[in-house]
């Protein structure tokens, strides 16, 4: 078995409960929950088509900002844009064209078309999605490789913590979330790519095309 990021078979046990175990990627860093633990499509689907997101839910509106925020500040004006897991409802999607930046929607289960994937971007956000993803390093390292010159990938999802803190950490208890990146990961894929990289507060990382 293989790291789903960085794919070195350097992993050793983190932590286990009732439902799943956890390894660690020697290389990386990356948490992962091996193969067998994955639910179906339709599994992941149910418990996705469960999200009330709106853009009228103001505290998920400022849950967003902080993505949203020092990704805006970071761009052109007019800059086209790639919302990657935009899940059922895209508010994320929304603010960035109510700020003035070209979106373009994709997500497996919501907005399917693989047209998304085969054009360029100045920026991709990846919101609260990477956790989800089964093979991490190939999707990310695709998107990578959709940004423009100078393009930025942006990545929120919340970082690892030590395993004295992993049983009563609330996000691996979502079945969904099958990878938990910690900053290392994202300091092992930077120097893959020869990227410029930024580590925010919030759980927000930004990668630099160069």
């Amino acid at each position: 078995m293989q790291c789903p990021v960085c794919a070195s078979a350097d992993h050793r046990f983190y932590w286990e409960d009732q439902w799943r175990e956890y390894l660690r990627c020697d290389t990386c860093g990356l948490v992962f929950v091996p193969p067998r633990y994955y639910l179906s499509a339709e599994e992941e689907k149910k418990r996705y088509d469960l999200h009330e997101n709106s853009p009228g839910d103001e505290g998920y509106v400022r849950f967003l900002n902080t993505l949203f925020e020092p990704v805006v500040e970071r761009l052109e004006p007019g800059a086209a844009g790639l919302d990657f897991g935009s899940g059922p409802a895209p508010v994320l999607a929304e603010m960035f064209r109510e700020a003035g930046f070209r979106m373009t929607l994709y997500d497996v289960f919501y907005a399917p078309g693989p047209a998304a994937l085969e054009k360029s971007y100045d920026f991709i956000t990846v919101c609260e999605t990477a956790e989800h993803l089964h093979r991490p390093g190939r999707d990310l390292e695709r998107l990578y490789h959709l940004l423009n010159p100078g393009g930025i990938l942006a990545v929120m999802t919340q970082s690892v913590v030590p395993a004295d803190q992993f049983e009563t950490w609330h996000y691996r208890k979502d079945e969904t979330h099958v990878c938990f990146f910690a900053p290392r990961t994202f300091r092992w894929l930077a120097n893959k790519w020869g990227a410029e990289l930024e580590i925010l507060p919030g759980g927000v990382t930004i990668i630099h095309h160069r």
